[in-house]
């Protein structure tokens, strides 16, 4: 069973979180469900890396919002973890076990429902910000960009529903891919996701591959132990692509340039 949580003073992930536990049964601390249960909990999520040593469930499922300077029109979902420093909660560079199967249950089913949301764009994010250290898989799902939309209780109510519905059916599982390369935004591996057979993991942008070395490589390997395929964004992986092949050399992954 998953643990889903939200940060009481996030309006969006708060939202989303009342319109959920409406439903379900309280014992003072934990909102319990048929197929999730649910926390309100009163520390940003992105430093929540002590959930484990308190509770005990599959994994980790984020309600939150999603920010960008861009104030385009975004629903987001991504892993985490920090390539170095961590400047936004968890541990430097240390890397969250993803939640793939999760990530494309949910994200499929909210491309069939975009007429809901005509306005906007339908995207993963490479991992970023924490927490990191959780001993259990973990994901963001996360509204954007601005106050207008965490604040839409209308809004945060139809990505709730959707979140419900992937957690209360059965979540397929699908051959598991790492990505590499490209922007924060990477739109050949949304495509993959949304239109191809591979679940997602750790998405590693360009602008991180600096960072990359024996030990970071080694860590995201074993974090995706269940990965067989590398995506490597080909044009996106700037003067960084021969160590990124050399690296993969020293795998049994299959590679697919993009």
């Amino acid at each position: 069973m998953e643990l889903l949580v939200a940060y009481r003073d996030d309006p969006a992930g708060y939202n989303m979180a009342k319109f959920l536990c409406n439903k379900m049964t309280f014992d003072g601390e934990v909102f319990h469900g048929n197929s999730y249960d649910l926390i309100i909990i009163p520390s940003p999520a992105i430093s929540a890396d002590w959930l484990d040593e308190k509770y005990d469930y599959d994994g980790f499922v984020f309600l939150s919002k999603h920010a960008a300077e861009s104030k385009v029109l975004a629903l987001t979902c991504h892993s985490t973890g920090n390539f170095s420093e961590a400047k936004f909660g968890g541990n430097n560079g240390e890397i969250a076990i993803p939640h793939p199967h999760i990530q494309k249950s949910y994200l499929q089913l909210l491309k069939k429902n975009q007429e809901k949301f005509s306005d906007f764009q339908i995207t993963i994010e490479a991992t970023h910000h924490g927490p990191t250290a959780l001993k259990k898989p973990s994901i963001f799902i996360e509204i954007g960009t601005t106050e207008k939309q965490w604040n839409d209780k209308s809004l945060c109510n139809s990505v709730a529903s959707l979140v419900h519905q992937v957690l209360s059916e059965h979540i397929p599982e699908n051959p598991v891919a790492i990505c590499i390369g490209g922007t924060h935004y990477p739109s050949k591996f949304t495509k993959e996701l949304l239109d191809g057979k591979y679940a997602l993991g750790t998405v590693i942008p360009k602008h991180a591959l600096d960072n990359l070395n024996t030990e970071l490589f080694s860590q995201i390997l074993l974090k995706n132990k269940t990965a067989t395929v590398a995506f490597l964004d080909w044009t996106g992986l700037g003067q960084n692509k021969s160590k990124v092949v050399d690296f993969l050399k020293s795998t049994e992954l299959e590679v697919i340039k993009l």
